[in-house]
């Protein structure tokens, strides 16, 4: 596995109690939704507007998320078409108790770019792309 992230850090958050499945660990379902809100982030910012998720391919789950570790997203345009684009995303965790990063998910999302009206529109060349901060 790799050492350092691909990608721009796109949201950090903690994982907490109220966020554990069954066993105890970080539910998967909220941790794909960090996924989402950070790959919809560098969508919207790519494609000047509103997107919506499509699909969520090739999806893996290297490790467990703890409660207190520091969950950082990375995010990268891997693919840009007409309407809609792929991004990989990364999860990466700082473990609490020792200080070790880790990556413990990737997929890659793919968004449409859509109107207000929630009709596909044409993602505007890379150069009238939102920066995002950082």
């Amino acid at each position: 596995m790799q050492d350092t992230p691909d990608g721009t850090l796109t949201i950090q958050t903690l994982a907490f109690p109220k966020d554990t499945n069954s066993g105890g660990d970080i539910f998967g379902g909220w941790v794909i939704s960090q996924m989402d809100i950070a790959a919809g982030v560098t969508a919207a910012a790519r494609a000047k507007g509103r997107c919506a998720t499509v699909a969520i391919d090739a999806m893996r789950f290297h490790a467990p998320i703890y409660v207190g570790d520091l969950v950082s997203v990375y995010t990268e345009v891997t693919r840009v078409g007409r309407t809609s684009m792929t991004l990989h995303v990364e999860t990466w965790v700082t473990r609490q108790n020792t200080g070790d990063r880790t990556m413990v998910t990737e997929g890659d999302f793919t968004f449409v770019a859509i109107s207000s009206s929630g009709i596909k529109r044409v993602i505007p060349p890379e150069d009238q792309a939102l920066s995002l901060p950082g």
